[in-house]
């Protein structure tokens, strides 16, 4: 008895019901699928006419050192008491307006009572408008 199979058939793969199931699975996957349409919103947006810019308000700047000195529009002054910083400030501060803003230039190192005898003055002067001077960090 011979049990053998003879070598010269070659084995090969029928590809046809592959296709065909993949055939399947794909009109499955788009009978199935749902097709969500997103409503748009219908915006009517106000209407305006621009103005002229504003103006931009007078900068009293103060600069605070290291060692707790002032400096009002870059020159160095004697008085360190709030009172008389403040009637500095209203003198710097006439003929401005109401848009009279105090630009604060303290340095990293100034003590913080020199800062805040600062805020002090500008209340005193009744100078409510106040900014802090900033710079960027480096390397941002």
């Amino acid at each position: 008895m011979r049990f053998r199979r003879p070598l010269d058939e070659e084995p090969e793969v029928n590809l046809i019901p592959l296709i065909d199931v993949l055939l399947i699975v794909l009109i499955f996957l788009a009978v199935s699928t749902t097709y969500a349409r997103f409503a748009e919103l219908q915006i009517e947006l106000p209407a305006a006419e621009a103005n002229a810019p504003p103006t931009r308000p007078t900068e009293i700047q103060i600069g605070v050192t290291a060692d707790g000195r002032y400096a009002l529009d870059r020159r160095l002054i004697a008085e360190t008491a709030p009172g008389d910083l403040a009637e500095r400030l209203r003198q710097a501060a006439a003929g401005g307006g109401e848009q009279v803003v105090v630009v604060i230039n303290a340095d990293a190192q100034a003590p913080h009572q020199a800062v805040i005898g600062v805020l002090e003055a500008a209340r005193l002067a009744g100078l409510p408008r106040v900014s802090f001077a900033t710079q960027r960090a480096a390397g941002k």
